[in-house]
């Protein structure tokens, strides 16, 4: 037999081989895309939950963890997500919320009292409606929510009531929702992707940003912004998604172990920023920041009566579901 022939029969035999083996050790490659920090629990959890899922499919799927919008800002990776590009995704509510409106409802400023009634909407059938309107137009699959943080205020100077933020420039995530609270209170909302915020502030692009304790501790806008206002204006969270590309294909068993795997991880992360946003306004002090606790009341007052006003797109039955859990 020449060396050629004797090379082509090994490799034909070689392939037989790795066919043969193929359903048995055949492995899933997945990319899980996301705009937060290394450091941040959603990304330290999400590392935990790749290796476990691993751990528990016997090796059948590899999740590989993209953090820092390192494949693209939260609308691209929304639309990722349909276009196949990125398996599965962290995303807030305001951002699924194009697809399907009343996913966002949470979002609107002070429709949630505080964080027992986020973690009760969180348990909810209602919660599971709502999502279900939004897997029935992506088919893609929402498994659970994880507590992003109250929403507050940072500007260079001191905010105490919705008046004194009429007119200032603020930083809003790109997705319509937010525009409720800055019309609640006059401000010009500038929407802007989360990666570019820090720049957007230092250059003098916009006045002033919101976001929860925990990512103004990540982000370091605080090294551009002189003063904290407390408003817990949003109980922001995310939510974990499977793309449809994906979640079908998986068996019962292995659709299982994901839901189980990624609610634990968001559970854990929930955990630990609710600790970190209960001790960072004395950080914040500590690195001589003005911290402001403003009249929340009329804040809250400034938002409510634009809750129901259609912009939103949640019905009137969801929104008063929403406020009846106790």
């Amino acid at each position: 037999m020449s060396h050629s022939r004797r090379l082509l029969l090994g490799a034909s035999v070689g392939l037989a081989a790795a066919v043969m083996a193929g359903p048995v050790s055949a492995q899933t490659k997945l990319k899980w895309a996301h705009v937060y920090e290394v450091a941040e629990p959603y990304h330290t959890e999400a590392l935990w939950a790749a290796e476990e899922i691993k751990k528990r499919t016997g090796g059948r799927y590899e999740i590989a963890v993209f953090p820092a919008s390192q494949l693209g800002n939260e609308n691209q990776i929304n639309e990722g997500l349909g276009l196949g590009t990125v398996d599965m995704i962290y995303t807030g509510v305001a951002f699924a919320a194009s697809i399907h409106k009343p996913v966002g409802i949470t979002n609107a400023p002070f429709v949630l009292r505080d964080f027992d009634h986020f973690m009760a909407y969180r348990a909810s059938p209602l919660f599971r409606d709502i999502a279900k309107g939004y897997e029935d137009k992506t088919r893609h699959k929402v498994i659970t929510l994880t507590y992003y943080g109250q929403r507050m205020v940072t500007a260079n100077k001191a905010i105490n009531k919705p008046e004194d933020m009429k007119g200032m420039k603020l930083r809003v995530p790109p997705a319509p929702l937010f525009l409720m609270f800055t019309k609640s209170v006059g401000a010009n909302a500038t929407p802007i992707a989360f990666a570019e915020v820090y720049l957007a502030l230092q250059q003098g692009t916009v006045d002033g940003q919101e976001n929860p304790l925990p990512t103004i501790m990540a982000k370091k806008f605080y090294e551009v912004q002189s003063h904290i206002i407390l408003t817990g204006h949003i109980t922001e969270s995310l939510l974990t998604i499977v793309g449809s590309h994906v979640w079908p294909k998986l068996s019962d068993a292995d659709k299982k172990v994901f839901e189980e795997v990624l609610s634990e991880a968001a559970t854990k992360a929930t955990k630990q920023i609710r600790e970190s946003e209960q001790k960072l306004a004395d950080e914040f002090r500590k690195l001589g920041k003005t911290v402001i606790e403003p009249d929340r009341a009329a804040f809250r007052a400034a938002a409510l009566p634009l809750h129901n006003d259609g912009s939103g797109g949640w019905s009137k039955a969801e929104y008063d579901a929403l406020q009846a859990l106790k």
